[in-house]
């Protein structure tokens, strides 16, 4: 599935919802059009397995409020997204749990 969200006043479009995934990822390229600072990151070190089985290096974390849905049926929750670098064409990929329950 995929949907739009609001994180920190940018509309983030192409958000694909993946209940196989294990975590919340941001990719790099969105990390960076939002203009946040990379200090404001967490490091982490680890890779992760892509969607080919590849190793995909971490750039770090951050937890932002994110918020989807429209009028009565908004909901904003605070996800920790593991910051990736890697070709893709979403800008989210919410795995399964937290953030999807």
């Amino acid at each position: 599935m995929v949907v739009a969200g609001d994180i920190d006043q940018f509309t983030i479009r192409k958000t694909l919802v993946d209940q196989g995934s294990s975590v919340d990822k941001l990719y790099w390229k969105t990390f960076k059009a939002m203009r946040i600072a990379e200090a404001e990151m967490m490091p982490y070190d680890n890779h992760v397995v892509g969607f080919s089985g590849e190793r995909v290096g971490t750039k770090g974390y951050i937890e932002l409020y994110t918020t989807f849905g429209e009028g009565k049926n908004t909901r904003t929750i605070k996800i920790r997204y593991l910051v990736i670098d890697a070709n893709t064409s979403y800008n989210i990929l919410l795995g399964d749990r937290p953030s999807t329950d």
